[in-house]
């Protein structure tokens, strides 16, 4: 399952690279702000790969003394580098648009920008739908927010070669950095929505309500318990973590305890590949915390009503 988010951590460095120095050039022979806005992006879309591979691989570290719950996490912090990234990038080029309008500097060249851009659309949407694939295997968080970003850039090439036609071909005087400007708040955009997951993670936020209904209804498929309670869900990196607490039969042996304990798991598993459970035995009538709703709530009586 990791492979391929390796994979496309190093694709995205890659078409970062080769688009840096083609974007670079163009922004040379033309002027153009919104050249200039694209490579500046295109650049920090760099470093932002590159944060991205390295949080992948350590995301990838296996579980260890001081982190057991692995490093899943590691994902969510390179996500969040990135959205801090794409926010510096936007400002930098809203203040650079808004300058240029204070001037009646106009584009020079605008073939070689819209040459550029239209090799830079391509390779752009090649990249996003092969993170589309590896997203759907993996549900990486880490290479989510990279592909925010370069969805983000299909706009921004297709911004820039509008732009360089209505300036360059068609006279409109003060197109380039209006689009210069549109393009900003467009990437201030994608950084809130790719900070919103990777902020859920780290706030160990629950899953959504439809997973959790599907959870508690495998679990109560199983017979040897009553009163699944005290639920708890939350995802790191591309692991699921989950623990509840169940009554069983006073009486019950320890081993009969534990085959009930080891079918519920596996259950689980074949639902929820990769998911790691803890389980925790009440005596049938035990409430711990009888005020408390979060706690002592039966999940598998919602359940039941829910479904009538």
């Amino acid at each position: 399952m990791n492979r391929p988010v390796r994979r496309a951590a190093l694709a995205s460095v890659a078409v970062a690279l080769l688009l840096g120095a083609l974007k670079a050039w163009a922004a040379l022979k033309t002027g153009s702000v919104a050249v200039l806005a694209s490579l500046a992006d295109s650049l920090l879309d760099l470093v932002a790969s590159l944060v991205t591979l390295g949080g992948v691989r350590w995301a990838m570290q296996p579980a260890d003394a001081e982190h057991r719950f692995g490093h899943g996490k590691a994902e969510a912090l390179a996500a969040l580098f990135q959205v801090g990234v794409i926010a510096v990038s936007a400002f930098a080029i809203l203040l650079r648009a808004i300058e240029r309008l204070s001037t009646d500097q106009t584009s020079t060249d605008p073939e070689y920008g819209i040459g550029v851009s239209i090799v830079a659309f391509v390779l752009t949407l090649a990249l996003t739908s092969y993170q589309r694939s590896v997203i759907r295997r993996t549900r990486s968080v880490a290479i989510g927010a990279d592909h925010v970003h370069y969805q983000s850039d299909l706009l921004l090439n297709g911004a820039v070669i509008v732009a360089l036609v209505l300036e360059g071909y068609l006279g409109l005087a003060g197109a380039d950095p209006l689009f210069g400007i549109a393009i900003a708040f467009w990437l201030m955009f994608g950084a809130w929505r790719a900070s919103v997951e990777a902020i859920n993670q780290l706030m160990d936020r629950e899953w959504p309500e439809e997973k959790r209904r599907r959870l508690v209804e495998v679990a109560c498929g199983l017979s040897g318990f009553e009163r699944l309670h005290d639920l708890r869900t939350r995802t790191s990196g591309n692991r699921d973590f989950v623990q509840f607490h169940i009554w069983v039969d006073p009486d019950m042996s320890v081993a009969a305890a534990h085959d009930v304990v080891e079918a519920l798991e596996r259950a689980l598993a074949d639902e929820f590949p990769g998911i790691e459970v803890l389980i925790h035995l009440d005596p049938a009538g035990q409430v711990d915390d009888p005020h408390n709703p979060l706690v002592e709530a039966d999940e598998s009586a919602f359940l039941k009503e829910t479904k009538r």
